[in-house]
């Protein structure tokens, strides 16, 4: 029986050869991800950023009708005291054409219906749009407007006309920690 280097007793071809080159790449593979790492980590925000990352809000100074604008990561954060006739309107929404459809249930914590909690943030470009602060234009809706390009939502949040392509975000993360106090983050 004679040696042949390029196959091995098994007859399939594979020789040490190949194995030592699959065996290197992999080694190599792992260190360069190892080396790469630190690079990407530290692209992660720091631990006192994340600490920051919640904000609570007392809402008993908040009027019912009354809008405030607090910062939560940076941005700003509409928190809105619905009076009965805004909650009623919304509801009633609920039927309209929307063109991001979803109803006010949806956008509000359960049992918290006076208290309507979004980013303050156009969908269509990221501008601020006005509503909040008394003598704002609130738009043909009753809820905000963006004068940068025409949007125009309602008391629930819900874009109702203009460019914007979806409703003002509702943030993920709300706890109501009791009746006036509320934690975002």
């Amino acid at each position: 029986m004679s040696t042949n280097e390029n196959s091995n007793a098994h007859g399939d071809g594979a020789t040490r050869r190949d194995f030592l080159h699959v065996a290197t790449a992999g080694v190599g593979a792992v260190g360069a991800a190892a080396a790469v790492w630190p690079f990407i980590d530290q692209m992660n925000p720091a631990k006192d950023t994340l600490a920051a990352g919640s904000v609570e809000l007392d809402l008993s100074a908040i009027g019912e009708g009354e809008s405030v604008v607090i910062k939560w990561r940076g941005k700003p954060v509409f928190v809105r005291h619905r009076t009965a006739a805004e909650i009623a309107q919304a509801k009633a929404d609920d039927k309209a054409v929307l063109v991001d459809p979803e109803t006010d249930e949806a956008r509000i914590t359960a049992g918290r219906e006076k208290w309507l909690v979004v980013m303050g943030v156009c969908t269509h470009l990221g501008c601020v749009p006005l509503g909040s602060r008394s003598g704002d234009d609130k738009g043909e809706f009753g809820g905000w407007y963006c004068p940068c390009h025409g949007s125009h939502y309602d008391t629930s949040g819900r874009i109702r006309k203009g460019p914007a392509p979806t409703n003002l975000e509702v943030p993920g993360a709300i706890t109501f920690l009791s009746d006036t106090k509320i934690k975002i983050g």
